[in-house]
């Protein structure tokens, strides 16, 4: 193997790091750090993607390497915080799933629905200008900054206060609907929009244009607590404008 091809597996090589140390420490009740190093995996699976395409080192090994780093920090990652958020929420709980500690494996969803969306992604043409189901970083941010919206609201300063929505988040319904609603994201046949520029022209990259300047306006407003909803954004975009993707 040429030396060339060596970066870009380095890089995805910390993203599987990143994924790794994101486990254990959420393992040991540390959500916030567990959040962030999901971040610092998406910063290095892009750096993954760009060395790749700048060397033009893509091989079959780094796709294959890729996709398996990926099931560990976008899917193995965001389910385990998510798996403790509601195990965390069982506790003095008379409902029934809750009593009894089976709410939280809702939260397998997670990883087997981004192994299996990689897996499809792997071997799937159609998606070299789009994506076909929603890409397992976004799944793995959304769930990241979820939880730093819970432990860390109080602390982001805001144009528009926005109390109720750690606690919104928080509940035991909400998370069960949002992991369910975006495992299935992951599989199922809605096109995603890519978010390359194919120009600097408005009318082929009318989408990315609205999608950026959308997330910029919401982090103006919301601090931090926009992460979740440029997701959502992201999401609403793709759905709205199917037929142009």
């Amino acid at each position: 193997m040429k030396f060339k091809y060596y970066i870009p597996n380095t890089f995805t090589a910390l993203n599987l790091t990143c994924g790794l140390v994101s486990i254990t420490r959420i393992m040991d009740n540390d959500m916030l750090t567990g959040a962030l190093f999901i971040f610092f995996a998406v910063v290095f699976d892009f750096l993954d993607w760009i060395a790749a395409r700048l060397l033009d080192a893509r091989s079959e090994f780094g796709k294959v390497l890729d996709s398996l780093a990926d099931v560990v920090s976008f899917g193995a990652a965001p389910g385990i915080i998510i798996f403790k958020l509601l195990l965390f929420n069982c506790e003095g709980s008379c409902n029934f799933l809750d009593r009894y500690t089976l709410t939280p494996y809702f939260a397998l969803l997670i990883p087997i629905c981004a192994a299996m969306r990689l897996a499809r992604f792997n071997i799937d043409s159609r998606q070299s200008d789009h994506f076909i189901g929603l890409p397992t970083p976004a799944n793995a941010i959304f769930f990241a900054s979820v939880t730093l919206v819970i432990f860390l609201q109080d602390r982001f300063i805001t144009l528009i206060p926005l109390h109720f929505l750690s606690t919104f988040l928080a509940s035991t319904r909400v998370l069960v609907i949002l992991t369910v609603f975006f495992a299935y994201l992951m599989i199922s046949d809605f096109k995603m929009f890519s978010l390359k520029f194919a120009s600097i022209g408005w009318k082929k990259n009318r989408l990315q244009y609205f999608f950026l300047m959308g997330s910029l306006l919401l982090l103006f407003i919301f601090s931090l607590s926009a992460l979740p909803m440029i997701i959502i954004l992201y999401l609403i975009l793709s759905l709205v404008f199917q037929k142009e993707i």
